[in-house]
């Protein structure tokens, strides 16, 4: 029985774990489906960044503290609700496309 429990927690946890692919669907119209586009033209180019890099400016983003290119009030509302795990999977994603 105990097994059975604790393969469902396992089971349970993976189904919530953020999905970096599914997360960057919605920033595909401004940076590209492979990220590949500078943002309206303004922003760096996010495809070939470290995760690190992706993840700290997410992150400035949501604090309000990072304007990268006048581009922060745009996106501190496109990360908003992201969780910390949120922005974690899609630096992880995005850091690995090819």
């Amino acid at each position: 029985m105990k097994k059975i429990a604790l393969a469902m927690l396992f089971a349970g946890v993976s189904l919530m774990a953020a999905d970096g692919k599914a997360l960057s669907a919605k920033c595909a119209a401004c940076h590209g489906a492979s990220f590949e586009k500078a943002a309206l033209g303004k922003s760096a180019i996010v495809k070939g960044q470290s995760a690190g890099a992706i993840e700290t400016s997410l992150k400035g983003y949501k604090a309000g503290t990072l304007n990268k290119a006048g581009m922060g009030a745009l996106m501190k509302g496109q990360v908003a609700a992201m969780s910390d795990a949120d922005i974690k999977a899609l630096a992880s994603y995005v850091a690995g496309l090819k």
